[in-house]
């Protein structure tokens, strides 16, 4: 193995291996986020329409979709150091490239390149932590490298409306150099290289049915709200996902060193944390998506005021990772991933009621609540699904891992577009409705608009237009209300199922030779 040039004694070691680790994980997590608040401004520079400046956020997901399944093999081949070192300084580059963009176009390209480096980063570090730590240490290391993954995505928001509205939005990228010119040069002292299995055949087939499968399950959930489920479009993306995953699946179950090690799923606390990621995820993504809409779109803030909303829920959501992980330590990961999915679950049932008079601190009083509980299971249970994987497979684990977090984002995000478009106009035909049955109460609405244009100057006839139009946009806005109502109750009820799955873990005992042990 390589050693590193600073003398860093082998007790601490692991720890500087951690915050080194942190910086770049933290990093490719924020990119994910902070660019969305930046796009209205980079349609006005560039001169393009929302669907153009869209694939700046898609080109940018697709490319770490795709590529996470692999970065398993490259840890195996080349180790997680190299891997490491490669990935940030992909990212970093990246990043640089981005700020330079010069049209929509290079900015998608130079996303692509810097989704590269993000997208490997992740399931590397884990792999690090994981070779580094002893089991019984792996749930309070897991709970510090968790910060960056939960504090992340809510400080995102925050941070760009920041640089965007105070400096200049080439700022969310620049930003990334310094930070990964630290990070690299800290990685490059003090990493230790891990073992590498030589003459391992790479899995061309399982990477390309993956990648090919994942890009267009993953365009699929990103436009299917704005393409139609039904239209030809999203059924033909659909359609080559599923063949091509069941293809992928095939070659993984005959390949003697497959892309994605789908055994694993033979293990039931690998494939129970698994379920509850995946539901864990659509929670913490659904949060993050619906909140700042409802606020924005509905009660009138600002980016920079939603973002100042969101933060103490994530600040919530990081400070109780080394909690967790102490309760996890005394008291077993299982009851803390149930009592944190139940706060989840509890924290987003208030938001079933939000509506016009909802003041701005009972909201972020809900999201802390909600933050508690992603703090309390996120890395528990991530820890008590990898702790039975054999040592040499880690690798191929958090690839796994991080690809069914890649994956449920999306689908969350996708089904609560649905059900925000579907519900809004079922709520508007309904009120137009009650509307049409009580003409009375439509008339005194209409009245009350012509009364108040007229006074404001309006002729009698345009001031009954805008009457018309006003108690139009009255439904529109009601009809939006009860849509986001019953989006928040969806994520509800798929956070309160995510508890069953949480109930079914089974403590773990020991697992194949090489094979960590939990101690619980």
């Amino acid at each position: 193995m390589q050693t590193p040039k600073l003398a860093i004694n082998d007790a601490n070691y692991k720890w500087w291996a951690l915050g080194v680790t942190i910086i770049g994980g933290f990093m490719s997590i924020l990119d994910t986020s902070i660019v969305n608040i930046a796009v209205p401004k980079m349609m006005a520079v560039f001169a393009v329409d929302t669907d153009q400046a869209q694939w700046i956020l898609t080109a940018y997901m697709l490319t770490m979709g795709v590529l996470q399944p692999a970065t398993g093999y490259f840890c195996d081949v080349y180790g997680t150091r190299a891997m490491y070192l490669f990935s940030l300084a992909v990212f970093t580059v990246g990043s640089a490239l981005c700020g330079a963009a010069w049209s929509n176009d290079s900015m998608i390209v130079f996303r692509i390149i810097q989704a590269v480096g993000g997208g490997m980063i992740i399931p590397v570090t884990m792999a690090i932590v994981y070779h580094v730590f002893p089991p019984q240490e792996r749930n309070m290391a897991m709970g510090i490298w968790g910060i960056s993954a939960m504090v992340a995505p809510a400080v995102g928001p925050t941070l760009s409306g920041y640089l965007v509205e105070y400096w200049d939005w080439r700022w969310i990228f620049t930003i990334n150099i310094p930070i990964g010119i630290l990070g690299y040069v800290l990685a490059v002292l003090v990493l230790k290289e891990t073992p590498r299995i030589r003459g391992q055949k790479f899995d061309y087939g399982g990477f390309i049915t993956s990648a090919l499968g994942l890009f267009c399950l993953l365009l699929a959930l990103s436009e299917g709200v704005d393409e139609g489920w039904t239209s030809a479009y999203i059924v033909t993306l659909l359609y080559i996902a599923f063949a091509s995953l069941a293809l992928f699946v095939a070659i993984e179950l005959n390949h003697e060193n497959p892309i994605l090690d789908l055994s694993l799923f033979k293990d039931w606390n690998f494939t129970l944390s698994s379920i509850v990621i995946f539901i864990g995820t659509i929670g913490l993504f659904g949060g993050i998506f619906l909140v700042p809409l409802f606020m924005e779109n509905i009660r009138g803030y600002t980016a920079m005021q939603t973002g100042i909303l969101m933060f103490p829920s994530a600040l919530t959501a990081g400070l109780m990772m080394p909690v967790a992980a102490k309760l996890a330590d005394k008291f077993g990961a299982k009851p803390v991933v149930v009592v944190g999915l139940f706060f989840l679950a509890a924290g987003t049932w208030p938001l079933m009621y939000l509506d016009l008079d909802t003041s701005y601190e009972h909201v972020m009083l809900v999201m802390i609540l909600r933050g508690m509980g992603l703090g309390l299971f996120m890395m528990p249970v991530t820890v008590l699904g990898l702790n039975t994987v054999p040592l040499p497979k880690i690798s191929r684990a958090s690839a796994l891992n991080n690809a069914i977090r890649q994956v449920s984002g999306s689908f969350g995000i996708a089904v609560l577009s649905t059900v925000l478009q579907n519900r809004q106009i079922f709520h508007y035909a309904h009120i137009a409705e009650g509307w049409n049955l009580a003409a009375a109460a439509a008339a005194k609405v209409i009245t009350y608009g012509e009364r108040l244009f007229t006074q404001h100057g309006s002729v009698a006839s345009i001031a009954k237009i805008k009457a018309l139009a006003l108690a139009a946009q009255i439904a529109q806005r009601q009809s939006y209300i009860f849509a986001f109502d019953d989006a928040f109750l969806v994520l509800a009820a798929i956070s309160f199922t995510g508890i069953v799955p949480a109930l079914l873990l089974k403590r773990a005992q020991g697992g194949a030779k090489g094979a960590a042990v939990i101690v619980e």
